[in-house]
């Protein structure tokens, strides 16, 4: 996954896109995948296990589980990966531009 997320990061990076990582590993080897997979957004610590904080609170229990939100933190797809990972995303910023676009009419 990691590629895949570090070419999306790279593609947006003058968007208004942001990746979020939380991980339930511990700090450890957080640190270590950090840099060995040159990642380069922001990550949580939800404690070093599986039962953390953030994964209670988002009904976690499989990893990985991803959550796209759109511009309003309204969860819009979840478990999308790779290409449909992309689609999702650019739907939602074409969707945002879209209602910019239309408010300054």
């Amino acid at each position: 996954m990691y590629p895949h997320e570090r070419s999306l990061v790279a593609r947006l990076k003058d968007e208004p896109f942001a990746l979020v990582g939380i991980n339930s590993d511990p700090k450890e080897k957080i640190k270590a995948a950090i840099e060995r997979e040159n990642l380069s957004w922001r990550m949580f610590w939800d404690g070093g296990n599986t039962r953390g904080p953030i994964a209670t609170e988002w009904g976690v229990y499989s990893w990985p589980t991803i959550f796209v939100l759109d511009e309003t933190g309204i969860v819009r797809y979840t478990n999308v990966r790779g290409e449909k990972m992309d689609e999702a995303v650019d739907a939602l910023l074409a969707e945002m531009k879209a209602k910019q676009a239309e408010k300054k009419k």
